[in-house]
């Protein structure tokens, strides 16, 4: 197996990142450093990363139904909770995407680095639905242009699913996933976001799981999401 894909594979990041961490000379593979990320190596080629031994682990995906002031991040330094404490897992797990803090909704966690990069990565599209509640109700003209895409600071969107839900909320479902968008792009079209859940990602939904209780995906679930991406697991 290649050394990006063993790491990502055990943990330890994702696929790109593992990379990083690969060209910065923190990989060493039977004490020497390595940095070439195509290495092929396995279980016994003795692969450590800052000095610490780097073994395969089961993997793992879960889903959490994300609560208000949360951060998506494997660690939170500040007095906030981070979404990894309410998950109740020994592995080294990491969010796959970013909700804001003020979001709330399903938001996968998992020590695959692989699937986590398919899930999130532009290429393969795989689809996000939030449910959205804004300042004001939208009108014809502002869904429209949702719909058709909309000019940001970095770079245009793609076109979007969008319909009314209730007075002043949309559903929209994307194949995209930066940084704020849904908010910037309701903000672009004249209208603000005052409360934003995601329901679905590619074939997963929340189900009736509670806010901030999580369940662990089983074989079918997984394969699906594999399949989401374009690829069968």
């Amino acid at each position: 197996m290649r050394l990006a894909k063993f790491l990502a594979h055990a943990g330890v990041a994702s696929r790109r990142r593992s990379e990083a961490l690969i060209a910065s000379g923190a990989v060493t593979v039977a004490g020497v450093v390595v940095k070439d990320p195509a290495r092929d190596v396995d279980e016994t080629s003795e692969v450590e990363v800052d000095g610490e031994t780097i073994r395969p682990e089961p993997r793992e995906v879960w889903v959490l139904n994300k609560p208000a002031d949360v951060v998506s991040t494997a660690r939170e330094p500040g007095k906030r909770r981070a979404v990894t404490d309410l998950v109740p897992s020994r592995r080294r797990l990491y969010p796959v995407g970013r909700l804001d803090a003020d979001s709330t909704g399903l938001i996968l966690l998992t020590n695959d680095g692989e699937l986590a990069n398919r899930l999130t990565h532009p290429l393969y599209g795989v689809e996000r639905t939030y449910r959205a509640t804004l300042r004001k109700p939208p009108t014809d003209a502002q869904l429209a242009r949702l719909r058709s895409g909309v000019d940001l600071d970095d770079g245009p969107t793609r076109k979007a699913v969008v319909r009314r839900s209730g007075k002043r909320g949309i559903e929209i479902t994307m194949k995209e996933g930066r940084n704020r968008q849904v908010r910037r792009m309701v903000e672009a079209v004249g209208n603000d976001v005052v409360a934003l859940k995601r329901i679905r990602f590619g074939s997963l939904g929340l189900e009736r799981l509670p806010e901030g209780d999580a369940r662990k995906l089983g074989e079918p679930q997984v394969k699906a999401l594999w399949k989401d991406s374009g690829r069968d697991e």
